[in-house]
């Protein structure tokens, strides 16, 4: 499904892009479009082929009574910009009847793709579907809960145009309950803020417009739809924010709660260390090492150095369990150290930045 990555015709991408390729399609049952119209006689097989402009990801979950009014929408505002756009909507295995209608609607518009999952992966699986699945230069992202104003999209687009990579929606006057949705999403931006020195008021929105290159650079797993913007930025992506409209929730149910307070907290983690110490990941373990170092070292004093009236004795009378404690100690920093070496080795068998920085040169210099 989708074109693959861009980059060197060495053995190990291939073997990469390929075992991602098998993954997805273990993943997702089939990609489905619609029939396109035949194309005038005086049109080119060239121009038929080419690639939309603007591409829209939609990731969808039980949201039945949502997707026409969103097809809707998101087809208004779209044909305004006077630009070719496609709009793929990824469903994240919906048990609710939602497949059924967006296979009609695949069926009646030839601007649409489906991606279709064989169970719920969550919406970063759906995401990174979708950013595989689309063609165009300009890629757009969104929630398919309506609360997203598909009008803004022009805005996010204008703005990019301007010369940023990233542009993300800012849900500045929020139609969201204070205790659930809230009061978690401000505590989640700014733990994302401080850690990411992303300065982004609003990095749980899915409002967000972007360059090709910068989301074709990105893995994503676990739930780093999230981190989008703190990850654009490790890559030298030019960020800025745009607020935007933001609706009440017109029919189903949120799908969001206080958890994902604790999932932002077990990820930030994972984004502190992919941003600073990916590219040497020996760094990240010598630093959490260091002070395991420190406290051996403090154990082995109090274990062979005594201070008596007539001064200090070494190695006269030992303190077993300091001793023992501090080579337990010594022990797990020399593991972490050696961990450190094993992810360096294969940080650098894998080749994934010098296969990540070509992606990001080939497409930005086009």
């Amino acid at each position: 499904m989708g074109p693959a990555l861009p980059g060197g015709a060495n053995g190990g991408e291939r073997s990469h892009r390929e075992c991602s390729q098998r993954t997805m399609r273990a993943v997702i049952v089939s990609e489905v479009t619609a029939k396109p119209p035949a194309p005038d006689r005086g049109s080119t097989r060239g121009a038929a082929s080419e690639p939309p402009g603007l591409s829209v990801v939609v990731p969808i979950y039980n949201e039945r009574e949502n997707v026409v009014p969103l097809h809707e929408a998101l087809t208004h505002a779209l044909q305004a910009l006077g630009r070719s756009y496609e709009i793929v909507l990824v469903d994240d295995g919906s048990d609710d009847g939602t497949r059924d209608v967006l296979a009609e609607l695949v069926a009646s518009d030839p601007h649409l793709r489906l991606v279709l999952f064989r169970r719920n992966y969550g919406q970063t699986a759906a995401m990174a579907a979708g950013f595989r699945a689309c063609r165009g230069r300009t890629i757009v992202s969104m929630d398919a809960d309506l609360q997203n104003d598909p009008a803004d999209i022009g805005r996010l687009v204008a703005k990019l145009e301007e010369g940023y990579d990233v542009v993300c929606g800012w849900r500045r006057d929020r139609r969201d309950r204070v205790s659930t949705r809230l009061l978690p999403s401000r505590v989640a931006n700014f733990l994302i803020s401080r850690v990411t020195g992303a300065r982004i008021h609003d990095t749980g929105c899915s409002l967000k417009a972007y360059r090709g290159w910068v989301v074709r650079s990105l893995h994503l797993y676990s739930d780093m739809h999230r981190f989008l913007a703190a990850l654009g930025a490790g890559l030298g992506a030019r960020i800025t924010e745009l607020p935007v409209r933001h609706h009440a929730r017109r029919a189903g149910i949120s799908k969001y709660g206080l958890v994902r307070v604790f999932r932002v907290l077990a990820d930030l983690v994972g984004i502190k260390m992919l941003m600073q110490f990916a590219a040497h990941p020996i760094r990240w373990f010598f630093l959490l090492a260091s002070p395991l170092f420190v406290l051996s070292m403090f154990m082995f004093a109090l274990g062979f150095v005594k201070l008596t009236r007539e001064g200090w004795e070494l190695f006269r009378h030992c303190d077993l369990a300091a001793v023992a404690a501090g080579a337990v100690t010594l022990l797990v920093a020399a593991n972490v150290c050696l961990l450190g070496f094993l992810a360096e080795l294969q940080v650098k068998v894998s080749k994934f930045f010098r296969q990540r920085i070509s992606v990001t040169v080939r497409e930005a210099t086009r």
